[in-house]
C-alpha cells in the first residue's frame, strides 16, 4: 500500500492507543496466571500485528486468547504442550520475550519469523540460557530449543537488547529454584525493563534488584488481578505530539490517555519537544497538549529513547541550526537500519543530514518548508509515521511507499491523521 499526504495542518484531540510494550507483557503474564484475565485496551482499534504475533504464540503454548470489542480475554496455559511451534512474525519483542518462557514451559519449541527478524540478534540471550539446561539448534531464526530451562545464574550484556532481560524476568519466576541475572555491561533502555517489572508486580511476582542485575525467587505463581487496563502508548503518541509542534494551526494537538507516572521511557517525548522550543501542557491528569512554536537545535542522546529517533529527526529538520543525535548504534538492528532509513527519509524530503555511526547530524531549515517527495518505508512502521508527520510542513505532497508497515504497531494511524484534518490518499 502506498499513501500520498498533501500538506495540511493537524489540530484537535485524540485518545492514545494502547501501549504495545505494555500489552506484550500483560498478555504473557496473563497466559501464565492462575485464572482468566480480562485485559482492557481502552480502544476498539484492531490489535497491531505485533500484538497478534504474541497472542498467537501464547496460543501455541497452550493459552486461549480471544479479542473482541477492545479487550482480550486470556485463559491461561493449563497444560503445556510437549512441542510448540511459534511464528513471531516480525516482532522482536515476541521472539525475545518468549524464548525463555517457552524453554521454561515445554521441552521442545521451534521459532520462526519474517522480514528482518531472522537477522536480528538473539545469540547473547541463547548463550545465557545454554548453561541452564537449554540447547539451541542455531543462533538465528528458524531455530529449535530443546531441554528445560532450570534456575541458576544468567549472564548477559545490558547494552544489546533490554528485551533479553524482559524474557528472563518473565520466565525465571516459574522455575523451581532461585535465579540471578547478572549484566556484564551497563544497561541501556532501562525504562523497558521498568515496564516489565511493573507488569510483573501487577501479577504478584517478586523481583529483587542487585548491584549487577536482579535476583528472582523461584517457585512463584502469577496471580491474575482479574481485570486490568493497558497503558496508553507514549511511543506512538509521540508522532501526534510532534505534530502539535509542527502544525500551522494555533490550536495544536492534544493526546489523552497518557499516564504521567508511566515507566515507559518514551514519555520523554514531552521533555524533548520542550527542549526543541515548543510549549507543552497537561490539560488533565492524562492529557498532553502541544502547541506550535519556532524550533531550535538540540543535542539528543538516543541510548534510552531509541524509538523516538525518527520523529525527533523530523522536528530537527525544521529547527534552527544543527541537531546532533548520538548513542543510537542499536538502531541499526531495528525493523530497518533505522539510522540509515531515517537519513534516507529526510534526504528524500529535501532535508540536509549527515549520517554518523551511532546517529546523525540534522541541519535544520529554521522553519522553512521542505520540498516533499517520495519515501521508502523500508518496511518500518516508525518511518511511515514520521514521514506522514513531516508532510505537515512540506511544499508538495509526501508519498510513502509500503505504508502498510504501520500495521505493526498502529493500524488506525492514517484514520487518526484524517480525524485531525490530514489529507490522506491511499493509492
Amino acid at each position: 500500500m502506498d499513501v500520498v499526504l498533501n500538506p495540511s495542518p493537524l489540530h484537535g484531540a485524540l485518545p492514545a492507543i494502547p501501549s504495545k510494550s505494555d500489552v506484550h507483557r500483560l498478555l504473557i503474564c496473563a497466559a501464565l496466571a492462575d485464572a482468566p484475565t480480562l485485559l482492557e485496551l481502552g480502544s476498539a482499534m484492531e490489535p497491531s500485528v505485533d500484538m497478534k504475533a504474541t497472542a498467537d504464540c501464547l496460543k501455541a503454548l497452550g493459552a486461549s486468547i480471544v479479542y473482541e470489542h477492545g479487550h482480550y480475554l486470556i485463559q491461561p496455559c493449563s497444560v503445556a504442550p510437549g512441542r510448540a511451534s511459534l511464528d513471531c512474525g516480525e516482532s522482536g519483542s515476541t521472539l525475545r520475550f518468549l524464548l525463555p518462557v517457552a524453554a521454561a514451559r515445554c521441552p521442545e519449541s521451534t521459532f520462526d519469523g519474517h522480514g528482518r527478524l531472522p537477522g536480528r540478534p538473539v545469540r547473547e540471550l541463547l548463550d545465557a540460557m545454554t548453561p541452564n539446561g537449554v540447547v539451541a539448534s542455531d543462533d538465528h531464526l528458524p531455530l529449535t530449543l530443546t531441554g528445560s530451562l532450570h534456575s541458576g545464574t544468567f549472564r548477559l550484556p545490558g547494552n544489546v537488547s533490554s528485551q533479553y532481560i524482559t524474557g528472563l524476568l518473565l520466565a525465571l519466576p516459574l522455575l523451581d529454584g532461585d535465579s540471578t541475572i547478572e549484566l556484564t555491561t551497563p544497561l541501556q533502555s532501562a525504562a523497558y525493563v521498568d515496564i516489565t517489572l511493573h507488569a510483573l508486580s501487577r501479577f504478584g511476582i517478586r523481583v529483587e534488584s542487585t548491584e549487577t542485575g536482579w535476583h528472582v525467587p523461584g517457585g512463584q505463581q502469577y496471580h491474575t488481578p482479574g481485570t486490568l487496563q493497558a497503558e496508553g502508548d507514549w511511543s506512538n503518541a509521540a508522532f501526534f505530539l510532534a505534530a502539535g509542534a509542527l502544525t500551522d494551526h494555533p490550536e495544536g494537538v492534544t493526546v489523552s490517555g497518557l499516564w504521567n507516572q508511566s515507566p515507559q521511557g518514551d514519555k520523554a517525548i514531552v521533555e524533548q519537544i520542550t527542549a526543541l522550543g515548543a510549549p507543552a501542557d497537561w490539560d488533565a491528569e492524562d492529557a498532553v497538549h502541544i502547541r506550535p512554536a519556532p524550533l531550535q537545535s538540540s543535542s539528543i542522546d538516543l541510548q534510552e529513547i531509541p524509538d523516538l529517533c525518527p520523529i525527533l529527526a523530523v522536528l530537527a529538520a525544521y529547527a534552527e541550526g544543527d541537531t546532533v543525535f548520538h548513542g543510537g548504534a542499536r538502531l541499526r538492528l531495528k525493523e530497518s537500519d533505522r539510522i540509515a532509513s531515517v537519513c534516507a527519509m529526510l534526504q528524500a524530503l529535501g532535508a540536509s543530514v549527515d549520517e554518523q555511526p551511532d546517529g546523525m547530524i540534522v541541519h535544520g531549515t529554521g522553519g522553512q518548508k521542505l520540498p516533499g517527495g517520495t519515501v521508502d518505508s523500508c518496511n518500518d512502521h516508525r518511518i511511515v509515521m514520521a514521514s506522514a508527520i513531516a508532510s505537515l510542513k512540506t511544499e508538495g505532497p509526501v508519498t510513502i511507499l509500503g505504508a502498510e508497515a504501520v500495521n505493526k504497531s498502529y493500524p488506525s494511524f492514517f484514520d487518526d491523521v484524517q480525524r485531525l484534518g490530514g489529507n490522506v490518499h491511499v493509492l
